[in-house]
């Protein structure tokens, strides 16, 4: 899978979904939550014969939500699952945001 797919898995789950962040402006601001973001985090290319030899890239999915909103994270996690991309999953509570944040690493072999 490479990331045009993943964008197309994504937005299949039928929440609000944007690249790094949304951008609010005043004729669109940003959605309420709950909400999808994703972005490239690291690349952890294998590397061999002094080249590149996979292209291994990392990518976070961060569901944004202002509850625990477990069926949220399970339209995530089955959307995963049914790609075959396994996962890990952290949580953190936004204080300031008044929301909590899901994020899901996953890696994207060959792209």
């Amino acid at each position: 899978m490479q990331q045009p797919e993943l964008y197309e898995l994504l937005n299949s789950i039928g929440l609000p979904l944007a690249y790094g962040e949304f951008k609010s402006t005043p004729e669109l601001p940003a959605p309420d939550p709950p909400f999808l973001i994703y972005q490239f985090a690291y690349a952890g290319d294998l590397m061999a014969d002094n080249r590149n030899y996979l292209e291994i890239s990392n990518f976070q999915v961060e569901l944004y939500t202002n509850i625990k909103d477990l069926v949220a994270e399970r339209l995530v996690q089955d959307a995963l699952i049914a790609a075959e991309l396994p996962y890990s999953k952290t949580e953190a509570s936004l204080e300031t945001e008044s929301m909590y944040q899901i994020i899901y690493e996953i890696q994207l072999i060959g792209g």
